[in-house]
């Protein structure tokens, strides 16, 4: 049976108009967003996803009115969600008001049999959500925009994967600044592949140019289509994978 995985960084509903980084930069990620989650939820449900990692979520800070993006998405799907900081938990970050609501997730329309955090050592955002489904297990990630950390990142998210005992699919944004190549320890190491029709640009949205955002999987699992909407509620375009696993 085919199963429909969404990707998405939402950058936490803030959206994409202009004036985003003026007068001040990046004082666009103050702007409320309650407005914008709706077109977000809305196209979500439009693609009857079974599974959603949502990178860039906001888990209720002020910019929601304290409302949690994650529960109010997987509340619209009926789907069960497993949330968590982007930052370590003793990390600074953390502790900051606005901060510390900014999450990752996974969403899914099974029920979640095991739920793990792990934390890379290095990098600001350490956040790894391993999630073990009926017969599937699966990763989301967002890395480092620094290439040495990125690079050390890869191969200890390779070391983790490695450790499976299921057909796997690990996503998120990856920030491979210097195209797809970047993959390779995470591939060779983990046993994992690209789809075959990888090559989609997803940043930014209005003009499309770098591959940062990835659905990976191991050898199990067979990839029917792999596309990106061509929509633009955040400054990256999602990823959808649709895939079934390979009974052995």
């Amino acid at each position: 049976m085919a199963v429909r995985f969404l990707l998405y960084n939402i950058r936490y509903g803030t959206g994409v108009a202009r004036g985003f980084h003026f007068p001040v930069p990046y004082q666009g990620y103050l702007r409320r967003t309650t407005r914008q989650l709706d077109h977000i939820t809305d196209f979500i449900k439009s693609l009857r996803p079974d599974i959603v990692g949502l990178v860039e979520a906001d888990a209720g800070s002020f910019r929601m009115r304290r409302g949690n993006q994650v529960e109010l998405i997987a509340e619209a799907l009926g789907h069960f969600h497993a949330y968590q900081s982007k930052y370590g938990v003793a990390s600074r970050a953390a502790r900051l008001p606005l901060l510390r609501k900014q999450v990752n997730a996974l969403l899914t329309r099974e029920t979640i049999h095991a739920e793990r955090f792990h934390y890379f050592r290095s990098g600001v955002k350490k956040l790894i959500i391993e999630l073990e489904l009926r017969g599937l297990t699966v990763f989301l990630v967002h890395l480092s925009i620094r290439y040495k950390t990125r690079h050390e990142q890869l191969r200890a998210l390779a070391r983790l994967v490695r450790q499976r005992s299921t057909p796997c699919l690990v996503a998120g944004d990856f920030n491979s600044f210097r195209g797809p190549a970047e993959l390779e320890p995470l591939l060779t190491l983990a046993g994992l592949k690209l789809p075959e029709s990888s090559d989609l640009m997803t940043y930014p949205s209005w003009r499309p140019r770098r591959q940062l955002d990835f659905i990976l999987h191991s050898p199990e699992v067979k990839v029917h289509s792999y596309f990106a909407p061509a929509v633009m509620f955040s400054d990256h375009l999602p990823v959808v994978c649709d895939f079934e696993v390979k009974r052995s």
